[in-house]
């Protein structure tokens, strides 16, 4: 057997049918695939059909592909007939490093050669957890958000041992599915958006124990401050519109000295000359041709679609 086309995968086998491996398994259904599950809890498959059945109305929303059905859906209870059926596999088992390695591994040797296997994990690299695999070159990270049937974005990086040809391949397959994707060029623990993620978080817990701030104002300062404009542009470009009609580059040489305040409990990166030079490249890519006056014109739609959605304008 070789590897099918990203646009030709039919059968998906998804390994773990918790929250992220059930929620897969909505979302290719949704998609039109046909998906076999597989979980060793006694209880795994009436979870995973009501968990299904629970994300259907959402995705019937959003628009279900062609051949869209909950009928699609198959639990088997031996792993090896469930991923012997795949053209894909997404293992999404508990984050226990141990688990991950023994699983990719029992995965590896059932499944046919050359299908690739992802793994939903949220911090570990690859390169830690393929070592106990035959055939470790076709294993990848395919990192979802929670809930993977609604949110786009899913992280796509190899381990050490991982074809570049497999990261290409699964980065292909996930968009050719409807996710929008990262494919990272190299391992970083957590990836990118659960570091980031992990930097509000630890800033806040810093803040509420400190008695500096509620978890009340916390949520706020986010939901009716600058998580109103993330939808549209990230934090990169939002603070490129911050330096005015001068950009990023205004903005680092401006207030570039403020990073040594102390306005975070994280060590701030030393702007370094490098630094702000590729900050402000980066912005321009981004930009890709369109003025400051354009991006916040795109900015204030946005932020008033956000609004008027969420009733609150």
């Amino acid at each position: 057997m070789t590897r099918p086309a990203p646009e030709d995968v039919r059968t998906i086998t998804c390994v773990g049918a918790g929250v992220i491996g059930g929620g897969w398994v909505a979302y290719f259904l949704a998609r039109g695939y046909r998906v076999v599950a597989w979980d060793p809890a006694e209880d795994a498959e009436t979870r995973l059909r009501h968990l299904v059945g629970q994300a259907w109305p959402a995705l019937v929303e959003l628009g279900l592909s062609e051949g869209a059905s909950q009928d699609n859906l198959a639990v088997e209870h031996d792993l090896a007939t469930a991923c012997a059926q795949a053209d894909f596999v997404q293992e999404s088992a508990p984050e226990d490093l141990e688990l991950k390695r023994t699983l990719l591994a029992d995965i590896d040797a059932a499944t046919p050669p050359d299908v690739v296997i992802s793994s939903s994990t949220s911090g570990y690299g690859m390169t830690e957890m393929q070592d106990r695999c035959d055939h470790p070159e076709r294993t990848v990270v395919g990192h979802p958000f929670n809930p993977p049937y609604l949110i786009p974005l899913v992280e796509v990086v190899g381990g050490t041992l991982t074809s570049a040809d497999v990261v290409a391949w699964t980065s292909d397959f996930f968009r050719h599915a409807g996710k929008s994707v990262i494919t990272m060029d190299r391992e970083v623990p957590g990836f990118i958006a659960n570091r980031l993620q992990e930097a509000l978080w630890r800033e806040a817990l810093h803040m509420v124990a400190a008695g500096e701030a509620t978890v009340e104002q916390i949520d706020l300062s986010i939901t009716d401050g600058p998580g109103l404009r993330w939808p549209v542009h990230g934090p990169m470009l939002t603070f490129h519109l911050a330096g005015g009609q001068g950009g990023m580059a205004h903005m680092l040489d401006h207030f570039g000295p403020s990073l040594l305040a102390p306005w975070t409990r994280l060590k701030a990166a030393e702007l370094t000359p490098e630094l702000r030079d590729a900050v402000v490249d980066g912005c321009e890519r981004e930009a890709d041709g369109r003025t400051i006056d354009d991006l916040v014109a795109e900015r204030d739609r946005g932020v008033i679609a956000v609004l008027r959605a969420l009733g609150r304008a």
